[in-house]
């Protein structure tokens, strides 16, 4: 068994180092049969996050791809450089579409939790032939969350303007005391809900955050969302998503108190339902019966009748 994530948490999936045409290495788990879901992790986690909701999807007859983003986990964390273009969410998407056709899948469902979730719909933008059906986490998207930023926002979410700022200043102080900076944050975003995350799971969050190609590597991630990301999206125009899209969130967490998620979301799609859960940011977690059997009856009715 390779080094990493205990197999108690994921013991009837594959393991597996799937190397790109680019050269990066994805690390993904897979196991089930049946139409295929993709799910992206958020910050500062790994696919652990999932490990509660992974093994209903695959009981409820689908098959279950989760996977590191590029700079996270156990995936590669390539050089960047001042465009920030190695981790923009174009890029990142890329990587999730080849992994998934090396794994023999033309079509999926996606589901998104927080950087997940840019990293998702930026996938839908690009691939609407690939993703059939589109959920996404506790987000709404990053243009709209710029474009209307105040000061409770800036407040709450000060970490979107801490992490953007030229390195390797962030860098150098989250890697200080890094075990202490993810806990404080998962601990606020959890309105102090830590039971949420096992032990397994969070010991493997602070084994793979403590690395300093990660710490540098996420801080990439939210330097492309400020620049380039912004970027692209404005390059997609206004053309709506067509795919369904399932958006969930924390009725304790700060976009469901900013925003009118689902009003926000039909701004960019057409067809989106969706609704809050008793939480906080991190569903998958906190409230992972609730999230499973929203995910098992939006797939089921979306992809079942596909396949």
């Amino acid at each position: 068994m390779r080094k990493g994530v205990k197999q108690t948490m994921f013991e009837t999936f594959s393991d597996l180092m799937v190397r790109l045409a680019t050269g990066v290495r994805i690390h993904a788990r897979v196991a089930g049969s049946g139409p295929a879901i993709l799910l992206l992790h958020g910050y500062p986690q790994t696919h652990v996050c999932w490990h509660k909701i992974a093994p209903s999807l695959v009981a409820e007859g689908f098959t279950v791809v989760v996977s590191d983003l590029r700079g996270y986990g156990d995936s590669d964390k390539p050089p960047s450089d001042d465009t920030h273009s190695v981790y923009s969410k174009k890029t990142m998407a890329a990587d999730q579409v080849e992994l998934m056709e090396i794994l023999g899948f033309d079509t999926f469902g996606v589901v998104g939790h927080d950087r997940g979730g840019r990293v998702a719909h930026r996938f839908a933008r690009d691939y609407p032939d690939r993703v059939k059906a589109l959920s996404v986490l506790d987000i709404a998207p990053t243009e709209y969350m710029y474009a209307n930023t105040d000061t409770v926002f800036a407040t709450g979410y000060y970490h979107w303007f801490f992490l953007i700022q030229p390195g390797p200043l962030p860098e150098r102080l989250i890697g200080r005391d890094p075990e202490f900076y993810l806990r404080t944050k998962m601990s606020a975003w959890s309105k102090g809900n830590t039971k949420a995350f096992s032990d397994e799971a969070m010991a493997e969050y602070i084994r793979c955050f403590s690395a300093e190609s990660c710490i540098h590597a996420t801080c990439e991630d939210y330097r492309a969302s400020a620049g380039i990301d912004l970027e692209h999206d404005r390059a997609a125009g206004q053309s709506k998503l067509e795919m369904p899209v399932l958006a969930l969130w924390g009725a304790k967490g700060l976009v469901g108190k900013l925003y009118d998620v689902l009003a926000v979301w039909q701004g960019y799609a057409d067809n989106v339902e969706g609704f809050a859960l008793p939480c906080g940011h991190f569903l998958p977690e906190e409230e992972p019966e609730k999230t499973a059997a929203a995910l098992v009856a939006f797939f089921r009715r979306e992809l079942c009748s596909l396949s």
